[in-house]
């Protein structure tokens, strides 16, 4: 009769990934990992501090947390409802309407983000769809101001509260909030004092993801809103902008955003990520 212990080492050499696989994985590793490594290696430390202090690094470090975080308000305020919303189709006899719905909250995962900006604008531009007549009747123009900034950014960000907190509700026993209704609540009621409570770590998740891609969206914002120092220019865009005429200044822009993205993961580890977007 085998031991336990042979039957262990049995089972850990069957489940052990083949050598034709462990090279292509080790490669792969490599490939995420030595780019960013290589920002360490790169950054000046003698003159980081001199860096991090100029004031357009800090004008474009305060606009982007600022922008941020109101995008992603923005984001939990509307993605939520969204949110609830598929959950309900999906799970009535509505697929089709599930369906279609889903495809348009992915839609800005797999655009590329100057495509996105470029739909913004044609949609709120001076002469955009909405924003022709916004502009004849009241003079205001969105493109090119800080407004379009969040626009932009809530615009790639949304779809990762959306997906979290249908996740997260798809998930649940809905008999739950019916008992609620038989008690006495209202549909509003027993979302926000029995379902919300139950999601609030997928809400919270999701809305730190949300963060986590505003702060970093280039594309749909230099489109948008443009580069105006003070204004308009986020950290990705002054990156941008700096790695033409100071590589050090733009290496250094580079490593505050690695470290918040790298901050971020840390944060939500497998307690908050896992089965986001199941």
């Amino acid at each position: 009769m085998r031991s336990p212990g042979s039957a262990g080492a049995d089972l850990a050499r069957q489940t052990r990934p083949p050598l034709i696989l462990t090279w292509p994985a080790i490669v792969a590793a490599l490939f995420l990992c030595l780019p960013l490594l290589a920002i360490v290696l790169r950054v000046p430390w003698e003159s980081l501090g001199e860096i991090l202090t100029r004031e357009a690094t800090l004008e474009a470090l305060g606009l982007s947390l600022v922008t941020a975080t109101i995008a992603t308000f923005v984001c939990i305020l509307i993605g939520i409802p969204l949110a609830w919303w598929m959950d309900w189709l999906g799970r009535s006899p509505h697929t089709f309407r599930y369906r279609v719905i889903r495809s348009l909250v992915l839609v800005p995962l797999v655009l590329p983000p100057v495509v996105g900006g470029v739909a913004l604008l044609m949609l709120l531009g001076r002469r955009g769809v909405l924003g022709g007549p916004l502009h004849d009747l009241t003079g205001i123009s969105i493109p090119f101001t800080t407004t379009a900034v969040v626009i932009a950014q809530s615009f790639v960000a949304l779809p990762f509260l959306v997906l979290a907190v249908e996740g997260a509700l798809r998930s649940i026993d809905r008999n739950l909030d019916e008992v609620a209704l038989d008690l006495g609540a209202t549909p509003a009621q027993a979302f926000l004092l029995v379902v919300l409570p139950i999601v609030r770590p997928a809400v919270i998740s999701g809305a730190v993801l949300s963060f986590a891609r505003a702060l970093g969206e280039f594309g749909a914002t230099i489109t948008l809103a443009g580069n105006l120092p003070g204004v308009t220019q986020t950290m990705p865009t002054a990156t941008y902008v700096t790695m033409q005429s100071d590589p050090d200044a733009a290496i250094t822009l580079a490593l505050i955003l690695l470290l918040v993205a790298v901050g971020i993961l840390f944060a939500l580890r497998d307690r908050w990520t896992r089965g986001v977007f199941s």
